[in-house]
């Protein structure tokens, strides 16, 4: 299996742009991996070719027989990389500096841009600066975030400064929140551009709820279902998402949990709670059928960027409860939509939790009115806010006094 082939991606026709870009994408991570970086760089690619635009993406091979695809309007280059340490199925692209200024030089981009912060992606920032290439990034993943969770506190300081130096080298940082960007630029960071993410209504929808899948985990009828979505890892908080389960049981004594992903905490978090439904990994319509078949979505990351999950939830009908930050904040109005937690909050966490437990009629009212926000939230209008993006970009001129890119 080659490339894109197994991604769950189908190519969308949007109105074409009115000036067609050539656009080198460097990332350590697309479909078919799972994970929200993945998820949105697919679905941006593939907008971009639908608008007509040319996609060269670069990227590490993900296993020995991945190979490079090429459709219309794409072309893949593939990189050596090695395994993420604690995210094996993540590979870690390697220095390639000298491969791009070949690749680049014979046929220059119009613009660049860069995805994620590792060694391939320094080198695309290295080799595109060398050949005064605009340069746009994105910020995905609170990695300086992760450090508490991972017992590496110390590291917080120099991997945000690693992040910053990373990041004001490109003309624009792309971020998913307002909240993000005044955070990022209160550490720091320049030339910040909030492009929102979108969500695929039509797969995750209320209507794809499954009465067999709810049998297999022993809820019938009105029986309540508690889901949480993501990596299990320290830095999810799951620990607080089994405290507000336990506790909304004792309102509930029927609530049923199901943890759907995998990750480091699974073998930890299986053997002490067997009550407990260890989904694993699910993708597509099998990911929609789960969360559809769901009641409550319980969700307290501290780490979120964004949090694609958050928005997954919403549009598949689910009463969220979720700390104010991130997608939440963004998407949220507290007891309108969804609940709303101070952030960091834990104690008032449960609280809330279990109040929403106890009022099974005001969940689905809250479950409804999600439904209805992330109709508005379609993939159209966030391709064409990101390719905005880069066509601002694609006039930048070089500067060779201070050897940096402007505006013109």
């Amino acid at each position: 299996m080659c490339g894109m082939d197994g991604a769950d991606i189908v190519l969308q026709h949007y109105p074409a742009a009115v000036r067609k870009m050539r656009v080198a994408m460097v990332t350590e991570t697309y479909p078919p991996e799972i994970n929200g970086v993945a998820m949105t760089m697919g679905r941006i690619v593939t907008g971009l070719q639908g608008r007509g635009h040319t996609v060269q993406l670069i990227r590490p091979r993900q296993h020995a027989g991945d190979c490079a695809a090429a459709q219309p309007l794409f072309e893949e280059i593939l990189q050596r990389g090695v395994p993420i340490p604690r995210y094996d199925a993540l590979k870690l692209g390697l220095p390639a500096k000298q491969a791009l200024l070949r690749l680049w030089a014979m046929q220059r981009p119009d613009v660049v841009h860069v995805v994620t912060e590792g060694p391939l992606g320094w080198s695309a920032l290295a080799a595109a600066g060398k050949l005064k290439l605009p340069i746009a990034t994105d910020f995905h993943t609170n990695f300086h975030s992760y450090t508490a969770h991972y017992g590496v506190g110390w590291l917080k300081k120099p991997i945000t400064a690693y992040l910053r130096k990373f990041h004001n080298k490109a003309l624009r940082t792309l971020v998913p929140t307002d909240s993000l960007r005044l955070e990022l630029a209160a550490l720091g960071f320049d030339n910040l551009q909030v492009v929102a993410r979108g969500v695929d209504t039509a797969l995750f929808n209320p209507a794809r709820r499954s009465p067999e899948l709810r049998a297999s985990w022993q809820a019938y009828g009105e029986d309540p279902v508690a889901l949480y979505v993501g990596r299990l890892a320290p830095e999810k908080n799951l620990d607080l998402v089994l405290r507000s389960y336990q506790a909304m049981r004792t309102v509930q004594p029927g609530l049923r949990l199901v943890l759907v992903g995998d990750g480091p905490e699974r073998m930890r978090l299986q053997r002490e709670n067997p009550q407990v439904i260890f989904a694993g990994m699910r993708i597509g319509e099998e990911l929609a059928a789960h969360y559809a078949s769901a009641d409550f979505f319980i969700f307290p990351s501290v780490t979120e960027t964004y949090g694609n999950v958050t928005v997954e939830a919403m549009a598949s009908g689910l009463a969220v409860i979720a700390y104010d930050y991130a997608s939440a904040q963004q998407h949220i109005r507290h007891a309108r939509n969804g609940v709303l937690v101070p952030f960091g909050a834990a104690d008032e966490f449960v609280l809330l939790a279990t109040a929403l437990a106890e009022g099974p009629d005001r969940a689905r009212v809250l479950g409804r009115n999600a439904r209805a926000t992330t109709e508005k939230l379609d993939w159209s209008f966030i391709v064409a806010e990101f390719e905005q993006a880069l066509l601002d970009l694609t006039g930048a001129a070089f500067d060779p006094v201070t050897r940096s890119h402007a505006v013109a």
